[in-house]
């Protein structure tokens, strides 16, 4: 899965071959066809090991925290250093050819996506009870936004050629997109 990854990177998700994959881990194309019977398997075991590794990352994130701005902020941030790591994966999540060939795929990511908002949706929740979130935004729509930071950086990140730290530059507009979601601090009543 990590050399499928790295080639995905390489060569583009769509013009990556079951070849391509067997010169890289030293096979021939039959023996990768003995562990995965089709392309569409390969891909599909690919998709497991992006939501896994994802996964893990976010419960590891949210397990040494419990404040819900600390916890938003650091499932952002893994968010960001995972595609950073494994910089193919807005390639493959962004492919006519896999999306469209492969159902099974677009519903693992979709699943995966809907379960990432589902965690930032729970912190702001967990942000408004608590008073420093805004209570008149909904915690969805924010969780969506955020996604869309992600997603609008990781595609502006892959065009630019990396020039940037995803992470670091993540942290930067996330820090902006939270001032907009916090609770203004009391206006001062002057006598």
């Amino acid at each position: 899965m990590t050399a499928t990854l790295l080639l995905a990177d390489e060569l583009g998700p769509d013009r990556l071959t079951t070849q391509a994959i067997a010169d890289a881990v030293g096979l021939t194309q039959a023996a990768i066809f003995r562990h995965f019977p089709t392309k569409q398997a390969v891909w599909r075991a690919v998709a497991e090991t992006i939501v896994e590794t994802m996964t893990t990352a976010w419960q590891t994130e949210l397990a040494g925290n419990a404040d819900p701005e600390l916890r938003l902020i650091a499932l952002i941030r893994v968010q960001l250093r995972q595609i950073e790591a494994n910089p193919a994966i807005p390639a493959i999540l962004h492919s006519r050819e896999l999306q469209t060939e492969n159902a099974e795929l677009r519903q693992s990511f979709r699943a995966l996506m809907m379960r990432f908002q589902g965690l930032l949706t729970a912190e702001l929740k967990s942000g408004q009870a608590g008073g420093a979130m805004r209570l008149d935004i909904e915690p969805e729509d924010c969780a969506a936004l955020l996604i869309s930071l992600v997603q609008g950086l990781a595609i502006r990140w892959s065009l630019g050629s990396r020039a940037f730290g995803l992470e670091a530059e993540g942290a930067r507009l996330l820090g902006e997109q939270l001032r907009l979601f916090h609770v203004p601090p009391p206006q001062e009543v002057k006598t």
